[in-house]
């Protein structure tokens, strides 16, 4: 039967789909005529609606001539498309691979909300501060570090579109010194030069302010235009995606008692500044 979306997985489902279909050279017309498909079925499933059953999104595929992986990645979201929370086990896995979800919905967010509070949030870390981090790490493999810092640092690509981003951190993640004295003070005059951006603002939690409720770990929280909002947690060989509306407005709550906490944007630039120096 014919299945039809309502969550982000099935927009991120259109995206790749839409991927797929660009790299036949054909346009969506073509395409449509040569699998005998009405124009607005194929429509309707590239921007995030469904309307196709798996053997439909089989033929598709097919005639597209998609790799196997990247087939066997699309029959695999396709099922996923009507869950609400879906966990991802990618033990094993290259950090491209790993974070493949997470970029596909940051690309169509409206608004990014990250809470860091031990690191600095990938998204506005250096190379240097993550190629720290790998070597540190019990898990990466050598031979994989300088392909995580590039993948890392493709990620950040996502600014040039002027995403509206939040980031709360401790401040004892402003003071660990990943990759040494000069490499951490490289890392916070990078933050700063961020700052300057005005879709871009960073507040943060002094350590003076105790136990607070984002001692529950870190999360990244996206907004969308036509979709619900979504949580991600990241774990050291699998990520937990969150839609469930109660779910999240848990996560909504914890926010709003950082922001009671945290250091306005101003008094949080001159803390960075100062630790900088």
């Amino acid at each position: 039967m014919p299945k039809r979306f309502s969550t982000a997985r099935g927009r991120e489902f259109g995206d790749a789909v839409r991927a797929a279909l660009s790299a036949t050279g054909m346009t969506a017309r073509e395409i449509c005529e040569k699998i005998d498909w009405d124009p607005g079925k194929l429509s309707d499933l590239v921007n995030g609606k469904g309307g196709c059953s798996e053997v439909d999104l089989a033929v598709l595929l097919g005639f597209c001539r998609t790799p196997p992986d990247e087939r066997e990645h699309l029959l695999t979201i396709y099922r996923e498309t009507d869950m609400k929370d879906w966990w991802q086990h990618h033990n094993g896995a290259p950090l491209p691979v790993r974070i493949r979800t997470f970029q596909e919905h940051l690309r169509t967010a409206s608004t990014f909300i990250s809470w860091m509070p031990l690191l600095i949030p990938g998204l506005l870390q250096i190379a240097d501060y993550v190629r720290a981090l790998c070597l540190a790490s019990a898990t990466c493999p050598r031979d994989e570090v300088e392909q995580r810092v590039a993948a890392r640092m493709a990620m950040q690509q996502v600014f040039r579109q002027g995403l509206k981003c939040k980031f709360y951190i401790h401040e004892q993640a402003l003071v660990l010194p990943v990759g040494g004295q000069d490499a951490m003070r490289t890392q916070l005059h990078h933050l700063l030069m961020m700052l300057v951006r005005p879709y871009i603002e960073l507040r943060v939690v002094p350590v003076d302010a105790g136990a607070h409720a984002g001692l529950c770990g870190s999360f990244e929280l996206m907004r969308f235009d036509r979709f619900e909002p979504m949580v991600f947690l990241e774990g050291e060989n699998s990520n937990f995606i969150i839609e469930r509306k109660d779910s999240v407005k848990d996560y909504e709550e914890i926010l709003k008692a950082l922001d009671r906490i945290a250091l306005s944007a101003e008094e949080s630039r001159e803390r960075i500044s100062k630790l900088a120096t």
